[in-house]
């Protein structure tokens, strides 16, 4: 069930990860230097110019090459990384009391929900910026911009059930084309302006914020758009290795940006003008198609990895229990992490194009870019102190060292994003808002439904005690398979047999699948087998989060351990599907509750999930109030 045990080389993954992890940070200069000057309605002059750069280099040596890829990254899980894998890793801890795990898990839900927003606002903010290019050609297209970038995103939605092993092959190379061309420009411009270099020079950001305080503060919330696609780096740790990752930002990646962003400025200082849309002004007017083409397919690739980056933390999600269960179609026979979910792709792109036709251009859209990023950035940032803590236990002064100057940039980046809730802020903390009230209504009202289901329910043992004794149990031919999540407790299917049809199997196998906090879990540590007697049986199935679950594949597996023979044409599998009513009392708020049992209502079938041959499925129904 693992992925190929040909272990590519360095350079592949490298080349591989430039076409998956730095997509959104690598579309960023685009529209971020513009939006530096344009949303704080900056003057174009030598000091702002240099301040901004400046603030922009110092911002991506701290927060990108310091915070995310030389500590945060260090924070994996089994090799996994990305916020889920972060918060998994801290629950692990003993030390952690129940309240802080709440707090903890409550900023994970809120870090998890802005990514599911940002995987909404990349694809809208980097196609439309992609082929605003083509207004600079001719104005003649500016009544056709929207329709060309929906047109692309439609595209790109469609084709995302096919899967995307074909395509992201052509990812890295094009990526790579990219940042070359991006670097190159910046180089040609810098040559020009030479002085631009300066730029590594604290002093013109401390000068600049020194001398004009509101404005470099307001500015703060715009130099973000520079940083946005870090999360990446972090979360797609687990296809390529922290290593590939590293290589490919100091060696192509953060050079580039770099250079890019330089020459934008460079050409600034010669014409303050090209400020409208400095990035497409670098380039020459033969290039300009060209450019344009390789800033869509680049925009495209950007989207592509947020959109399958959303799946993967939508599948993390559920296989934790924080989601109720959604159809998964595996795109891949070979890797593992290639995966469409149908109901989150489309939400995503009804979302997207109703954020296209609200907002119109990337300039407006660049407002509601920020916020998301910079609070997941903080929740980031508290999560892994928390890991240094219970962790990898260092002491006080070095988590001090590494948390106080980091949270102060995180809370300045989430102060300056604030200011623009009313122009466009408001929609990722909408959008996060809606996303965390699901995750924390479904994980409330299971733990409010194993409660209900163990307060009046029948201890196993005990009733397997009194069925043996008892001359009036009769068996039938046959083995019957019972899925339960309280493996200590008669399942609820059971009892309905026995009530209704006055039998049990010769053969009756409780399963119980259980998640752990780790991304994979090795087939010898698969299976745990209890025979409790000759009739009963308790089997109990382990997988990682990024696992998929097989149980009659395990089934078989458990099978030979036992010695039996395993044929799926002598098996029933009993599901309880249970009806859940809203009654006033203790649990949860009756708005809520009603969400829930929504959610439940419309969880994708267990058979399906499970893998479970829907021929050989028997429901039987229950009912438990909440």
């Amino acid at each position: 069930m693992q992925n190929s045990t040909v272990k590519p080389s360095m350079h592949a993954l490298t080349l591989a990860a430039l076409g998956v992890v730095f997509g959104d940070i690598g579309t960023s200069p685009l529209y971020a230097i513009r939006e530096c000057f344009i949303a704080a309605h900056i003057s174009i002059s030598q000091s702002t110019v240099m301040g901004v750069l400046s603030l922009v280099f110092w911002s991506m040596m701290l927060t990108i090459s310091v915070k995310y890829v030389t500590f945060i990254m260090r924070a994996d899980n089994n090799g996994e990384g990305g916020i889920m894998s972060l918060l998994a890793l801290n629950l692990r801890s003993k030390k952690i009391d129940k309240n802080k795990k709440i707090f903890l898990i409550t900023l994970g839900f809120i870090g998890a929900s802005l990514f599911f927003g940002d995987g909404i606002i990349t694809p809208a903010v980097s196609v439309l910026s992609a082929v605003e290019g083509l207004s600079i050609v001719t104005p003649s297209f500016n009544q056709w911009l929207m329709p060309i970038a929906l047109g692309i995103l439609t595209a790109l939605f469609m084709i995302q059930r096919h899967g995307t092993g074909t395509m992201g092959k052509l990812f890295g190379p094009i990526t790579l084309i990219w940042f070359i061309s991006i670097g190159a420009l910046g180089i040609w411009s810098i040559i020009q302006t030479p002085y631009v270099l300066t730029l590594v020079n604290p002093y013109w950001a401390i000068h600049f914020v020194a001398n004009e305080p509101k404005v470099a503060f307001l500015t703060m919330g715009a130099v973000v758009l520079t940083l946005t696609g870090g999360e990446a780096l972090y979360a797609d740790m687990g296809h390529f290795g922290r290593q590939p990752i590293r290589l490919a930002w100091f060696i192509i990646v953060c050079p580039c940006l770099l250079l890019n962003y330089a020459g934008q400025g460079a050409l600034l200082l010669r014409d303050g003008s090209a400020i409208s849309n400095p990035f497409y002004l670098l380039v020459p007017q033969w290039g300009l198609f060209p450019m344009i083409i390789l800033a869509t397919a680049a925009a495209v690739i950007a989207s592509q990895a947020v959109i399958t980056g959303v799946f993967s933390m939508a599948n993390q999600a559920i296989q934790l229990r924080y989601l109720p269960r959604l159809t998964v179609h595996h795109t891949s026979d070979v890797e593992q992490g290639q995966i469409y979910l149908p109901f989150i792709n489309w939400i995503l792109y009804v979302s997207v194009l109703i954020l296209i036709l609200l907002f119109h251009n990337s300039a407006n859209l660049a407002a509601a870019y920020g916020i998301a990023v910079t609070m997941t950035m903080l929740c980031s940032t508290i999560l892994v102190t928390a890991y240094a803590h219970s962790g990898w236990q260092w002491p006080w002064w070095k988590i001090a060292g590494f948390t106080i100057p980091f949270l102060f940039i995180d809370i300045i980046f989430v102060s300056s994003t604030s200011v623009k809730i009313l122009a466009g802020g408001w929609v990722p903390i909408v959008i996060g808002f809606v996303v965390f009230t699901i995750l924390m209504t479904w994980k409330n009202g299971r733990e409010i439904v194993i409660q209900r289901l163990e307060k009046d329910a029948l201890p196993l043992e005990l009733f397997i005690k009194s069925v043996s004794v008892s001359n009036d149990t009769k068996y039938v031919p046959g083995e019957a398979v019972f899925l339960t999540g309280t493996p200590n407790i008669v399942p609820h299917a059971m009892l309905h047999n026995i009530k209704h049809n006055k039998v049990l199997h010769e053969r009756n196998i409780m399963v119980t699948v259980i998640t752990q906090d780790v991304p994979y879990v090795q087939d010898k540590d698969r299976l745990h087998v209890e025979k409790m007697n000759d009739h009963f049986y308790r089997i109990f199935m382990y997988y990682g989060f990024k696992d998929q679950p097989d149980i009659p594949f395990a089934l078989g597996q458990a099978y030979k351990e036992l010695g039996f023979e395993f044929d799926m044409m002598h098996m029933s599998f009993f599901i309880s599907r249970d009806r859940l009513i809203h009654t006033v009392g203790d649990g949860m708020a009756p708005w809520r509750e009603k969400l829930f049992i929504s959610m439940y209502r419309n969880t994708s079938p267990v058979s399906d999930f499970y893998l479970i041959p829907t021929n050989r499925v028997v429901e039987m129904g229950s009912q438990i109030e909440i």
